[in-house]
């Protein structure tokens, strides 16, 4: 990644905290606790709209009816929406390489190349450099929106929004006295051992070793795929997963092919020997998430000579919502902006990761379903849920020291709860504003403006 050093970087630790501290000055800690929408605030509704221009038109109707389901639901869709507000709050003037699109359930865990099992961040669609309060207040709303969705008491929401942006504080304190190459090394592989809830040390256990030991040949094929007539396909799943048409079929998969070989020159030299190994074998469109609804993206099913099968999928993205507010990316290609943006920010990466550009689109690819370990946030208590806030913000702050200046965002945030307890109430403000920004959807869909198809 081409970047700009800065003179802060040759300073000692001492002197880059004292540079944090001093930025207080134009940028108070208690500056980040309000929220307040702005006369001209843009309508949530339109750049909703807005931003579900140039997907697949007859698509976005599930969006919209994933993002009708609840205020946290609309949430995870409304990433423009807030980038915006965002850009509007106060800031330190500390920029990292930024997630873009930070809520609590674009966490987990994961399997390194390794076969070690750690917990990071996992969607980066909308990364780009950016001030690093804009992560943390995403983050933290969330954890306020998935309690209220929970049916907690108001005070137990903002208490495990709260926790995360202690363990963001805390973790980027320590991470401020460490030297640069130990930073890379820092890895968060021991989930089970921080989960104070017996319950919940079980459950997450049984999803490690459940994660842990399933293959793609044993797991995956045989839910994903189908051998009829001595040809292997994958399974029609409308309107999740599904095939393009006959007329379509023979144009779609030349321009896969093509579009595979060029993913296949961003692989190290290593890899392509792997990749070489296998041939795609079919190709299906998959609808995934919320907020990338409406987006190509599609899975490939790949063999090898001996019938060892592996799914990639592949993920259109468009300019980071972050864009407008924090300036252009560096690459050319959205796609390798993302695959950038991951390597930098996770712990460790799909080696699989890549990217790929065709019919003026841009699109990255990696391993489906890799050891994947999901949050079962709907199912949390309330103490789970402050608990997995701790996780949140540990993994932000590593990713954030590891793009960014520790000692300068330590110096920042000091060793008072001012910051912490100011963005709690900021978590809460906007949470509300988030519930009005839903009822506007509600309202449009009533009124027949946005056409809904709930699955």
């Amino acid at each position: 990644m081409k970047r700009v050093r800065s003179p802060k970087e040759l300073l000692t630790r001492k002197d880059r905290k004292a540079a944090g501290k001093a930025l207080r000055d134009k940028c108070p800690r208690r500056s980040h606790a309000t929220w307040k929408a702005p006369r001209n605030r843009r309508d949530p509704v339109e750049l909703l709209i807005q931003s579900s221009n140039d997907r697949i038109p007859n698509l976005i109707p599930i969006r919209y009816g994933r993002m009708m389901q609840s205020p946290f639901a609309f949430y995870r869709g409304a990433a423009a929406i807030m980038a915006a507000d965002l850009a509007i709050t106060p800031t330190s003037g500390i920029r990292v390489q930024a997630c873009g699109d930070c809520h609590l359930m674009n966490f987990g865990g994961f399997g390194t190349p390794e076969r070690r099992i750690i917990f990071d961040i996992n969607d980066f669609d909308e990364t780009l450099p950016a001030p690093w309060e804009w992560d943390l207040k995403r983050l933290a709303v969330s954890f306020v929106l998935a309690g209220r969705n929970n049916g907690f008491k108001e005070a137990d929401s903002r208490k495990a929004a709260l926790r995360c942006i202690q363990s963001y504080h805390e973790h980027m304190r320590c991470y401020a006295e460490i030297g640069a190459l130990e930073m890379w090394y820092q890895r968060m592989d021991n989930m089970v051992a921080c989960i104070k809830s017996r319950k919940w040390k079980k459950i997450v256990q049984k999803q490690i070793a459940k994660a842990a030991t399933r293959t793609v040949a044993e797991y995956d094929f045989p839910k994903l795929a189908s051998v009829k007539n001595g040809q292997v396909r994958i399974r029609d799943n409308p309107p999740l997963i599904f095939h393009p048409t006959e007329v379509e079929a023979a144009e779609y998969n030349h321009l896969v092919k093509e579009a595979f070989r060029c993913y296949r020159e961003t692989l190290p030299d290593d890899l392509k020997v792997l990749v070489d190994r296998y041939e795609i074998k079919d190709v299906a469109i998959k609808i995934v998430g919320v907020g990338s609804v409406g987006t190509r993206c599609a899975i490939l099913l790949m063999m090898t000579g001996d019938d060892d099968p592996l799914f990639l999928q592949v993920k259109e993205v468009h300019e980071s919502v972050l864009e407008p507010y924090s300036g252009k990316s560096v690459y050319q290609c959205c796609g390798q902006r993302v695959v950038a943006g991951q390597r930098l920010m996770q712990a460790a990466s799909d080696m699989f990761l890549g990217w790929t550009e065709q019919w003026g689109r841009h699109f990255y690819v990696r391993q489906l379903r890799d050891v994947k370990i999901k949050p079962l946030v709907e199912i949390f208590d309330s103490r789970v849920l402050a608990d997995y806030g701790e996780w949140c913000g540990w993994a932000l702050a590593r990713a954030h020291a590891k793009s960014g200046d520790a000692a300068m965002i330590s110096g920042y945030l000091g060793n008072s709860s001012r910051f912490d307890d100011a963005v709690s109430n900021f978590a809460v403000a906007y949470a509300d504003q988030n519930e009005r920004d839903y009822q506007a959807l509600l309202e449009a869909i009533r009124a027949g403006k946005i056409t809904v198809l709930q699955e």
